[in-house]
């Protein structure tokens, strides 16, 4: 049987396990060598979610090694990034694996159910960023935060923004997502007082740079509370606009 450390702690606690047992739980191997990767088993209890497998560059049989290994450990809900279409089709031979083709975003496991302190909003300025929201909507999701898309809401039509001025000002946490020149972040970053994360996507003509005239902009925004990630970096804009929402969960 695979306990968590807050689980151990939570039997001793109870009277339900001694502190001797407990101990050998916990100084249990903190990762499993499989050779081609270590699976980290603690990331949980340090950093309050379960390691995520990077699909991209792994063959299939590494990925489901990692999967397998997880899950032996009570590692889940399971989130894959960088997932292939012919990898997933691989993998999903395994096991029952949810897959996200448009963000190529795999999930095994179910949801769970959010409990962070409010609600995270995903907007995009275009349609075209659809699949690095989608990362990051779904990167939060499986971490246990409440997300809320607002796609296609880009300043070239600034009503569309401005509809969901009640959303965005009641947000915990938004997630702009926007290629060619990147102002939503700022226009989004002037409405709101909670945190803005600017993922600055390759969507754009030649001189975006595949994205880095985004970046730059967003860099450069003149609106406080704006803090930008890579390039096409849903997952990372996912993983800490969570971190945030959890923030006052924290005991």
């Amino acid at each position: 049987m695979s306990l968590s450390v807050r689980q151990v702690l939570q039997r001793v606690s109870e009277g339900t396990m001694s502190v001797e047992d407990a101990l050998l739980h916990v100084k249990e191997k903190p990762f499993e060598d499989l050779g081609f990767a270590k699976v980290d088993l603690h990331r949980r209890v340090r950093q309050g979610a379960a390691e995520v497998i990077y699909g991209a560059g792994k063959t299939p049989e590494q990925i489901v090694g990692i999967l397998e290994a997880m899950r032996r450990n009570g590692q889940g809900p399971v989130l894959i990034t960088r997932l292939s279409p012919e990898a997933a089709e691989a993998v999903g031979r395994s096991c029952a694996l949810d897959y996200h083709e448009e963000p190529r975003v795999g999930i095994v496991g179910d949801l769970p159910q959010p409990d962070g302190i409010g609600r995270i909003i995903v907007a995009t300025g275009g349609t075209s960023d659809i699949p690095v929201a989608e990362e990051a909507a779904l990167t939060a999701e499986v971490l246990g935060s409440e997300v809320q898309r607002l796609y296609d809401v880009g300043v070239a039509g600034l009503h569309r923004t401005l509809s969901h001025l009640e959303d965005i000002m009641s947000a915990s946490v938004l997630i702009a997502v926007a290629g060619m020149e990147g102002a939503l972040a700022s226009v989004l970053g002037g409405l709101a007082e909670c945190p803005v994360i600017a993922v600055p996507t390759s969507v754009g003509y030649g001189v975006s740079f595949g994205g880095l005239a985004a970046l730059l902009a967003m860099l450069n925004s003149c609106s406080s509370g704006v803090t930008v990630v890579n390039i096409d970096n849903g997952f990372g804009a996912g993983y800490c606009a969570n971190r945030i929402n959890h923030m006052g969960v924290k005991r």
